[in-house]
Order: C-alpha cells, then structure tokens, then sequence
C-alpha cells in the first residue's frame, strides 16, 4: 500500500474540532470538506488535490472521537495521513473509515510544505522524494491493513463477513 503527493505539514495537538470546525458538522461533505484545516492552513481546503499527503505532529486528532473528523480529511482527496503520533481514536477511526494513517515519530522533521513524499503502509515507511531523506516505524498491524485495502470497516465486513461471526 503506496501513496505519493505533494505534502501539507501541520504542528502538534491538532484537535478533531480544527479538523472540522463544530458549526460545519451537520453540513453535506462536499461543504465540510472545503472548510478541513482551514484555520491552520487556509490555502489547504482550496489547493489540496487527490493523492497529498498530509504530515502532523505530535498527537494529531485529539479531542472527541468522531468519525467525521476522518471522513472529512478524507473527503479532500488527500491519499493519507501521517503524524509523529495520533490520538488512539482518531487513529482506530482512521482505518475504520479507509483513510490510510502512518504513525512514525519524527515525521514532520523529514518534511516540509510542497514536498513529494511516498508512504508504504506496508513497510511503516515515509520517503521524501524531493530530499532524498525517509525514515521508517513500524507498520500498521495485518488486519488493519486488511481494513484499508476493502476500504473500511463497513466494506470489509461486508466482504468477509466470516471475521465478524461469533464462533462458540
């Protein structure tokens, strides 16, 4: 599972509310999605194209754990998401949406705005392709990859529904 993009950065301890703003919450995607980010970076809801990537800090997603956080940030196209560390709901959401996460520590010092980068999810693996410089962690567990590959928890289920019995 390899992604390529041009790279959004963002700091430390971005909350789920700076993600999608509390008074867009129960607006169609298509609106939500052209407001994701926009206090901290208002060029990123209008110049964000399918495939960016996007790189946090520390703690990225903290806050409530609702899912529309993920969806959103998923409805701007981007091809993933890493960060030096995500808060753990966040994180779980971000499979169970099929929006591709990576945690690796030290993410965001291997990067800056515009640059192109390659994430394999497979390896835990970041690459700058405009520095030459990447860094890997470890990669996400099997079946959480298995979850991004049938594109959420939802279509995996529906695919395999066999993981989902109770056997006793």
């Amino acid at each position: 599972m390899i992604y390529e993009g041009r790279c959004w950065v963002f700091g430390a301890n971005i909350p789920t509310d700076a993600l999608v703003k509390s008074r867009y919450v129960f607006e169609g995607m298509d609106v939500i999605a052209r407001h994701v980010l926009e206090d901290q970076n208002p060029s990123f809801p209008v110049e964000v194209r399918p495939g960016d990537v996007v790189v946090a800090g520390n703690h990225f997603g903290q806050s409530s754990g609702r899912a529309i956080a993920t969806k959103a940030l998923a409805a701007t196209g981007i091809g993933c998401v890493v960060a030096d560390s995500f808060a753990r709901t966040f994180y779980r959401n971000c499979f169970e949406v099929g929006l591709p996460p990576l945690e690796l520590t030290g993410a965001t010092g291997l990067v800056a705005d515009g640059d192109r980068v390659r994430v394999d999810l497979t390896t835990g693996t970041l690459s700058n392709l405009t520095t030459g410089r990447s860094a890997s962690g470890a990669p996400a567990d099997p079946f959480l990859l298995d979850m991004l590959r049938a594109g959420g928890l939802i279509k995996l289920a529906a695919a395999r529904p066999e993981l989902f019995l109770e056997t006793s």
